[in-house]
C-alpha cells in the first residue's frame, strides 16, 4: 500500500475579512477587529460577507444567476484555490482532478415559506391547502438551486474540475470528512490532486432558525470566543465565508514544480455521543495525537462558542501549559460545514511563513519561536470533532 506525503499547494479564502491568503494573514496578524452585522437578523450577530466581485471567479452571468450566495461562495473560492495551485488554466489537469465537497441544503425560499405558515394558522384543511401552495409556489429551479451536490457541479462547470466528485452533508462532521478522505486518496494513491471545501452563507433566516432551534445562538451580542460563557443563548455567532484547498501527492506537486505551504502529516476524528462519553477526553486524547509530544504546539482552533463544546476544548487547551490557541471564529464567525477546512487553511498559511499569527484577544498566549508544524481543531457544535497535525513541506 502506498504512503504518499499529502500537501496543501492551493488555497482559496473568502470570509468577512475579506478574500485571498494575503488579506486574511495580515488582518490575523494585525490584532483585527470583527467585522459584524448586529441589526439584519436582531437579536442575533453575525459576521457578515464583504463586497465580492462574483465576476473575478464566474465570469458568466448565467452561471451567477442560477447560483445562490452558498454555492456562489463556493465556486469563487474553489476558482482562488485553483488559481493559487497554478491549475486554474491547466485544463488537462483540471480534468483529471478529483473533488470532495461538505456542503448543506440551499437556501429555502422565505417568501413562501411565510406564507404557507401565515395561511396554516387559518386553514381549516391544511392538507389541501399545503398540496395547492406546493405545487404554485415551489419551482423545479428552485429545487435544484437547493440540492447539495449542485455546489460541486457548479465548481465543474464553471472550472472544469471533472474528475470525480463526492458530496458530504452533516455540518461540521461534512468538512471534517472532506478533508480527511481527500487526504486519504492521496495517500493510498487513489487520487493524485484533488480539490476540497466547502462555503456557508449564515445571511439567510432560515441559516439561523436551525441554530436557534436548538438553543445554540448568542443572543445579546458579539464578545471574545474564550468569554462567552454564560452570556445570553448558546454562544454561537456564525459567519459568512468559503473555503478550498487543493492537495496534492508530493510526487505529483514535484513534477509539475508547485509551491507547497505545508504537508498534512496526519488527521484523527470521531464523534462521540456526547450524551453518555465525555468530550473533554475525545478532545484531549485527539489534541495528544496531533500535538505529537511538542511542548509549544501553536493550535488553529475552529471552536464555535458555543457554551457546552467550547469549554470541554478549552479546559483541555488550558491544560497544555505551553500551546498557544487562536480561537478564529472569534474573528471570523463559524462558518459550519468550512470551519475545519478553515482551521487547516490557517495553519498551513502560518507553517508556510513559519510563524504564528498574533493572539485574537487577552486570554490567548503569543508564540515567538520559529514554526514548523501546527495543529488545526474542530468541534462541532453539536457532533464530530476532527483534528489535523501539518508540518513544513
Amino acid at each position: 500500500m502506498q504512503n504518499n506525503k499529502v500537501l496543501i499547494t492551493g488555497i482559496g479564502i473568502v470570509s468577512s475579512l475579506g478574500e485571498g491568503i494575503d488579506a486574511h494573514w495580515n488582518a490575523l496578524a494585525g490584532k483585527p477587529e470583527p467585522k459584524l452585522d448586529t441589526s439584519s437578523f436582531a437579536p442575533y450577530t453575525v459576521h457578515p460577507l464583504g463586497e465580492v466581485d462574483w465576476n473575478l471567479q464566474i465570469p458568466k452571468r448565467s452561471d451567477q444567476r442560477q447560483m445562490e450566495t452558498w454555492q456562489r461562495l463556493g465556486t469563487y473560492a474553489a476558482g482562488l484555490a485553483l488559481q493559487d495551485a497554478g491549475l486554474k488554466e491547466n485544463e488537462a489537469l483540471c480534468s483529471t482532478m478529483d473533488m470532495v465537497v461538505a456542503s448543506g441544503g440551499g437556501e429555502r425560499d422565505l417568501a413562501a415559506d411565510t406564507t404557507i405558515l401565515a395561511e396554516g394558522r387559518t386553514a381549516e384543511n391544511r392538507g389541501v391547502m399545503l398540496n395547492q401552495r406546493l405545487s404554485t409556489e415551489l419551482r423545479p429551479t428552485l429545487f435544484l438551486a437547493q440540492l447539495s451536490n449542485l455546489a460541486a457541479g457548479n465548481i465543474s462547470i464553471v472550472h472544469k474540475v471533472t474528475g470525480s466528485s463526492r458530496t458530504f452533508m452533516g455540518e461540521e462532521a461534512a468538512g471534517i470528512a472532506a478533508i480527511e478522505t481527500a487526504a486519504a486518496r492521496i495517500r493510498s494513491g487513489q487520487s493524485t490532486h484533488m480539490l476540497v471545501g466547502s462555503a456557508y452563507n449564515t445571511e439567510h433566516w432560515d441559516m439561523l432558525l436551525g441554530h436557534e432551534l436548538g438553543g445554540y445562538l448568542k443572543s445579546d451580542g458579539w464578545a471574545p470566543l474564550w468569554q462567552r460563557q454564560g452570556s445570553a443563548g448558546g454562544g454561537l455567532v456564525t459567519g459568512s465565508g468559503g473555503v478550498f484547498l487543493v492537495l496534492e501527492s508530493a510526487e505529483h506537486a514535484a513534477k509539475r514544480g508547485a509551491h507547497a505551504y505545508a504537508e498534512i502529516e496526519q488527521i484523527s476524528s470521531g464523534q462521540i455521543r456526547r450524551g453518555r462519553d465525555d468530550l473533554k477526553k475525545a478532545v484531549e486524547a485527539m489534541l495528544e495525537k496531533a500535538v505529537d509530544g511538542d511542548e509549544t504546539p501553536f493550535i488553529v482552533s475552529g471552536a464555535s462558542g458555543a457554551h457546552e463544546p467550547t469549554a470541554a476544548e478549552k479546559a483541555v487547551l488550558d491544560a497544555l501549559p505551553g500551546a498557544a490557541a487562536r480561537g478564529v471564529a472569534g474573528i471570523i464567525g463559524h462558518l459550519r460545514e468550512a470551519q475545519f477546512p478553515l482551521s487547516v487553511a490557517l495553519a498551513a498559511i502560518a507553517v508556510s511563513k513559519g510563524e504564528a499569527f498574533a493572539p485574537l484577544e487577552e486570554s490567548e498566549k503569543p508564540l515567538d519561536k520559529p514554526l514548523s508544524a501546527a495543529v488545526a481543531i474542530t468541534i462541532g457544535v453539536t457532533r464530530a470533532e476532527g483534528a489535523a497535525r501539518l508540518v513544513k513541506a
